[in-house]
């Protein structure tokens, strides 16, 4: 059934009301991306320094066995995997692929007779965990637009207290990193058990920073360090940092990628409305048009007819 004059003119009216809204979004999540990417800055040098210290602090302890988070359990029958996604919509496939990701990755542990536990950041993440009645552990909800470290500690502190009690044998994280406001890669890590080989392994940098890690390790091979209280006390003290780092990392990609994710989905709606309101613009021409048409044809007929 055609549509009258008045019903497209709603129509775009409601579209041009919702591409305000859209352009608004796209301008908020521009303004919270550019202070994601301050922090995300802002972290890397003190994340790089607790690198180096733990590694340091490990070469210097030798045996590591006495650590109870330093621990491999004998058996993986149990493996935690950590969700980070977002509290809100409206960015895409942001968080779905997230989720995706991750209960892929628990139906291949479950195909190798591992149980899967999830423990899920945000509220997006947590709500399709319980759709799909998979098991969720715990859930941290409420800070994916600015996470604080009080909030990647709360999550950590859970983690670790799991795995040191025994109720996962392992633990993996999955997360979105941020290269742009149009790319973002979703990330699966292995957060624990924290190996030796995982503390000694060297962080993916730019270019700079291996330059100057180089260099400062060249300068400190020549130097005796010594440590008080004995390292592997500082250890334990350094390995819930390390872990509390590194999802305070992924907290903060993630609030980056999700910005980013937000803003070009909003733009992208913006466009589409624009393209919409031309569409429904031409149709409410042809349609004016159509009616004037008649009505002449009308009015002639009717001097036709009282010429006849």
């Amino acid at each position: 059934m055609p549509q009258s004059q008045r019903d497209v003119r709603n129509r775009i009216g409601s579209v041009k009301n919702i591409q305000k809204i859209t352009r608004a979004m796209e301008m908020v999540a521009a303004a919270r991306l550019r202070r994601a990417e301050q922090r995300i800055e802002a972290l890397r040098p003190y994340a790089d320094a607790i690198r180096r210290m733990t590694r340091q602090a490990a070469e210097a302890a030798g045996d590591l066995p006495r650590l109870p988070i330093l621990q491999e359990h004998e058996s993986v029958n149990t493996v935690g995997i950590l969700l980070v996604a977002g509290d809100r919509g409206l960015a895409g496939a942001f968080n779905s692929n997230i989720v995706r990701a991750g209960v892929a990755a628990g139906r291949d542990h479950g195909r190798e007779s591992r149980r899967v536990a999830y423990f899920a950041s945000g509220r997006r993440a947590a709500s399709s965990v319980s759709f799909r009645g998979l098991p969720l552990i715990d859930s941290f909800t409420g800070f994916t637009d600015r996470p604080a470290y009080a909030d990647a500690r709360r999550i950590a502190e859970r983690l670790i207290a799991a795995y040191v009690d025994g109720d996962v044998d392992q633990v993996e994280i999955f997360y979105n990193r941020y290269f742009s406001a149009l790319s973002q890669e979703v990330r699966r890590e292995t957060l624990l058990p924290l190996q030796r080989a995982t503390l000694l392994e060297e962080d993916s940098g730019t270019e700079e920073r291996e330059e100057a890690d180089e260099r400062e390790d060249s300068s400190q091979k020549r130097a005796l360090v010594e440590y008080e209280p004995d390292p592997e006390q500082i250890l334990g003290r350094l390995v819930p940092d390390y872990v509390e780092i590194s999802i305070y990392r992924a907290l903060l990609e993630s609030t980056a990628s999700e910005h980013g994710a937000r803003m070009t989905a909003m733009r992208n709606a913006s466009e589409n409305a624009s393209t919409l309101i031309d569409d429904l613009t031409l149709q409410m021409n042809r349609a004016r048009q159509a009616e004037i048409t008649q009505e002449i044809m009308e009015v002639v007929a009717g001097a036709e007819g009282l010429a006849g």
